[in-house]
């Protein structure tokens, strides 16, 4: 039997969600509550393709990792989970630097919308890059999805941080305001943060001086760590354009 050595694969659609830069992205689906639209492409906006997605909670989403393509794949990745310096097989991780730039996330099927003819499906839980390209859309089938005896030791010996957030005065008053346009900003804002997105090898730091910075929808987030906590100092509409 002969393979092609090579296949084109075509987007389904474009992704479309809060997170306009890779940092702070959560690590996996459903560790924030983030909203997505997937807007189909002109040739597979056709409400017929989703006949019966809403029997289904959830959905896989097969998607491009189209802004790191172009960087090629190694054998061997950083593993960001153990410090950023240790490594693990590429087949072993789900790095974004891989031989087809394919990844993949399960997430809650929020329900269709069809305008004329733009068809969107609504999901929710998503950890994509703002623009990614959705190349695939599968039922999630928990029987023969979720897997009860499956085994992972990197999650119970390197665990996600959960740390408090605080806001400060000013960043209280600021996520209110901008509330009026984007609802869920404050528990967004929250969820993404409690993750602690600095760097592995600086989680053991509870005081640090450095102010990071995020971007969620249109808005720049600035925070420290201070005393463990992350402290938000202020949100920052970015200029339009």
């Amino acid at each position: 039997m002969s393979f092609p050595e090579s296949a084109t694969i075509e987007p389904v659609g474009i992704i479309h969600t809060p997170f306009r830069q890779k940092f702070a992205i959560p690590r996996q689906p459903n560790l924030a509550g983030a909203k997505g639209q997937i807007v189909m492409q002109t040739d597979y906006a056709n409400p017929q393709a989703f006949k019966g997605i809403e029997a289904f909670s959830h959905v896989w989403l097969l998607f491009y990792f189209h802004e790191t393509a172009a960087r090629g794949w190694k054998p061997a990745v950083k593993a960001p989970r153990l410090g950023g310096n240790a490594t693990l097989g590429v087949f072993a991780s789900r790095s974004t630097h891989r031989p087809n730039s394919i990844g993949m996330s399960v997430v809650k099927n929020e329900g269709l919308s069809v305008d004329g003819d733009r068809v969107v499906l609504n999901v929710s839980g998503v950890d994509l890059l703002d623009g990614t390209p959705v190349i695939d859309i599968k039922p999630y089938i928990p029987y023969a999805d979720a897997v009860n005896k499956a085994d992972d030791t990197l999650t119970s010996s390197s665990p996600i941080p959960r740390r408090n957030v605080i806001f400060t005065a000013e960043a209280d008053r600021q996520c209110h305001a901008l509330s009026a346009r984007w609802p869920d900003i404050i528990p967004l804002t929250q969820d993404i943060l409690s993750q602690d997105p600095r760097p592995a090898y600086r989680h053991k730091l509870d005081d640090d001086d450095k102010v990071y910075k995020v971007s969620l929808y249109d808005v720049d987030i600035s925070w420290q760590i201070i005393n463990g906590d992350v402290v938000v100092l202020s949100l920052t509409p970015l200029p339009a354009g």
